[in-house]
């Protein structure tokens, strides 16, 4: 589920800012933002949450090593990638040392950071440690919760609940018909039928939805459910 996922790119070059953003959102539909300095870069990690870092290791202000480390230590829990102009197995090392996830070395084809982009956020969304966005919310599949207006409202889910939430987002804007999730959740339980998806949904909706009547989140489409991207 790539629409629509924000990405933080950290880089002093203007011109690649500008054409990798522009390729980003029209391969992808990423949301970009981008900073120039590593202690920008700092500023809009700690100001809202991306699902991945692009991080240039020569920064005017900074190694952008140090940089990745203080994301780490800020709680940045993202893959990030770092783009250098350098390409030799020390300089990978100490970029990998520093908490990357990647480095990719310039100058790079844009369908092969992609793939390898695309490859990392794939694997953070099926990690324990994975903070994923629904609607208004952050979901913390961990910790079985959803957090809203910045901490101040937490919604806690059922095991059952994460479970629901956690396939219909790996589906992406397609609908996931009640069959399919019903196995998907409960196993091929022979005692368990759609009627037991759809009290978990009606409760599910009741915690999420601002009214559950007119769901906005969690949609009813095609004999089954799917997630608003």
């Amino acid at each position: 589920m790539t629409k629509g996922k924000k990405i933080l790119l950290v880089d002093d070059d203007a011109a690649l800012r500008a054409v990798l953003a522009e390729q980003l959102d029209l391969y992808d539909g990423f949301v970009t933002t981008a900073a120039a300095t590593g202690a920008e870069g700092l500023e809009k990690a700690k100001g809202a949450l991306y699902d991945a870092v692009l991080l240039d290791v020569a920064l005017p202000d900074a190694d952008g090593r140090d940089i990745c480390k203080l994301m780490r230590r800020q709680g940045v829990r993202a893959p990030i990638i770092m783009l250098t102009g350098a390409d030799t197995d020390a300089d990978a090392i100490l970029g990998l040392d520093s908490g990357a996830n990647d480095y990719v070395t310039k100058p790079f084809r844009i369908n092969v950071l992609l793939a390898r982009l695309r490859a990392h956020l794939r694997q953070h969304e099926r990690s324990e440690d994975a903070i994923l966005q629904i609607g208004p919310y952050e979901f913390q599949p961990a910790n079985k919760m959803l957090v809203e207006n910045g901490g101040k409202k937490k919604v806690r889910l059922t095991e059952k609940e994460t479970s629901i939430l956690k396939y219909l987002y790996r589906a992406g804007p397609r609908s996931v018909g009640r069959d399919q999730l019903l196995g998907e959740v409960w196993g091929y339980n022979a005692g368990v039928t759609t009627h037991t998806l759809e009290t978990h949904i009606y409760r599910l909706r009741q915690k999420i939805e601002k009214d559950p009547t007119q769901a906005q989140i969690l949609l009813t489409d095609k004999g089954g459910y799917r997630l608003q991207p």
